[in-house]
């Protein structure tokens, strides 16, 4: 189904999904507070409809995030299961916390949250369910279901075939396939005359434009609408979207994520957890510049030149670890490097401080950063930024694309073994794959596993 239609039926969804989620928590205080048992006394519901103001934004948020909403209409009940689960434990979570946070004096009775948590998800579930029988039937399938007439070459009408089967849960049903000729145009006029379809899917290489332009030319005749398939390019990584360019229709190719608003909350969560740490973590920052003050001739910090998002350069900072003309002796130490590639690392570098070594293990060097993250040169998660001079070194122009996100303070690598990646390629694959299968859920899981992979010094040297 086009993006249009599928964000119209997500948007439809999450009012009736939200309403669902606020009738829950209604239903679940009015069982606790008409059926009263233990302790304690529970308070009447509008002392508590503040909550209502953090269900309505999150309810539906929370599903979309869980991808409950990227799925076929009749798609199999384990894929709106499972999501819908995660969002009402969430939610529930988020209440429990937000109700701490208030520290509203009549606080609620436990039982109230589990209550919500289960009571959303029967609520949605059984939704969902109606949903279904309605949509079985002929009446509830002619408003969303798409007849449409096949237009290409076998190979290609074949391979979106292949693909409607498997991705549309019944939602686009194919009437005829029909070869692209010269008298395609006349044979597809007296299809749309015969099957009286609603759409026609266009797939053609660029050599076949001028036939797509007169097949085109008779769905705009007959009023129906035409599909063009825009993979005409093969490309390995890039996704494709159409978009408008101050009025002019244009075919987006990109590999990195788009703008979303999981991009948008994740910028939020840079810059809010950037300003708490530096807030609250300001002595730590102190006592740690004093160490280095007191054990080794130099500056606290250390200011070097790193690529960031797209390769454009800027100051990344650290608390020094190492001796002042470090840079200047890595050339001593170019036959100890242990990594293959552009990148240099080194076992008990004899360039590090005592303190530095301590700093190092437990990555405390790196709390600078969150004044990189906080001016937005860098993210929490993401790619780590590399000096400019070893980006240059790299062999392999495709490793580059690791460039296409801002670069962050953990990754991938960094629950992985850290510096007990080696090998440049694995690097370069473990960016790739986290960049290839971006979501703020995965960049909440790799901070979580960062927390303990710091705390034991996992692989940091």
């Amino acid at each position: 189904m086009l993006r249009q239609q599928r964000q119209i039926r997500m948007r439809i969804h999450q009012l009736m999904d939200t309403g669902l989620f606020m009738l829950a928590f209604w239903l679940a205080h009015s069982l606790r507070y008409y059926f009263p048992w233990g302790r304690p006394e529970i308070f009447p519901f509008e002392d508590f409809i503040w909550l209502w103001l953090v269900i309505l934004p999150a309810a539906p948020l929370i599903l979309e995030w869980q991808g409950f909403y990227n799925r076929p209409l009749l798609a199999p009940r384990r894929t709106a299961i499972w999501p819908l689960l995660k969002a009402s434990l969430l939610t529930t979570v988020l209440l429990i916390v937000m109700q701490f946070i208030v520290r509203e004096e009549r606080a609620y009775a436990r039982a109230v949250f589990p209550l919500f948590g289960l009571l959303s998800f029967v609520l949605v579930l059984a939704k969902e369910e109606l949903l279904r029988l309605v949509l079985r039937t002929s009446f509830g399938r002619e408003p969303w279901q798409k007849r449409v007439i096949l237009v290409g070459d076998a190979a290609d009408t074949s391979a979106i075939r292949r693909q409607l089967g498997g991705n549309s849960g019944g939602s686009i049903e194919v009437l005829a396939e029909l070869g692209l000729d010269e008298k395609a145009a006349d044979k597809l006029m007296e299809l749309l005359h015969q099957h009286s379809p609603n759409g026609v899917i266009v797939c053609a290489r660029p050599a076949a434009f001028p036939l797509v332009e007169s097949v085109l030319r008779t769905c705009e005749l007959e009023g129906v609408e035409a599909w063009l398939v825009a993979n005409f390019f093969r490309t390995q990584t890039f996704r494709t979207s159409l978009d408008d360019f101050y009025g002019v229709p244009v075919v987006v190719f990109r590999s990195a994520p788009s703008v979303s608003w999981q991009v948008l909350l994740k910028q939020v969560m840079d810059f809010t957890v950037a300003l708490l740490v530096l807030v609250l973590f300001w002595w730590l920052f102190a006592i740690i510049a004093l160490a280095i003050r007191l054990t080794s001739k130099g500056p606290v910090l250390f200011r070097q030149q790193r690529c960031g998002l797209h390769g454009r350069p800027f100051t990344m900072l650290k608390f020094r670890s190492m001796v002042t003309d470090a840079e200047q002796r890595q050339h001593e130490l170019a036959a100890m490097n242990e990594m293959n590639g552009p990148v240099f690392k080194v076992t008990n570098d004899p360039r590090i401080t005592p303190v530095g070594r301590f700093l190092r293990r437990y990555s405390l060097d790196e709390l600078p950063q969150f004044i990189n993250v906080l001016k937005g040169e860098m993210s929490l998660v993401g790619p780590r930024p590399l000096p400019v001079r070893e980006i240059a070194q790299v062999p392999n122009p495709a490793d580059r694309r690791r460039l296409s996100v801002k670069p962050g303070l953990t990754c991938l690598w960094q629950i992985c073994g850290r510096n007990e990646v080696r090998d440049w390629q694995d690097w370069v694959r473990l960016d790739l794959e986290y960049i290839d299968n971006w979501s703020l859920w995965l960049d909440l899981k790799i901070l979580v596993k960062t927390i303990p992979a710091v705390l034991r010094g996992s692989g940091a040297k």
